[in-house]
């Protein structure tokens, strides 16, 4: 059980990256979508991202 958790914090800490990156990243003026919907998609991205990569790395 342990690993999992270690594959659970490194998809954590994945989907924390990647909302603080877009969100910092973003103008106001990116398209059509808020930013609320572009950290959404970043974030289940990055964390499933990190949680993947985590598990088959092993």
């Amino acid at each position: 059980m342990g690993q999992w958790k270690e594959h659970l914090v490194n998809g954590i800490v994945s989907l924390v990256l990647s909302v603080a990156i877009t969100v910092w990243m973003a103008d106001d003026d990116d398209g059509p979508w808020d930013l609320s919907d572009m950290a959404l998609a970043a974030g289940i991205s990055g964390f499933f991202s990190g949680l993947f990569t985590s598990y088959f790395a092993k």
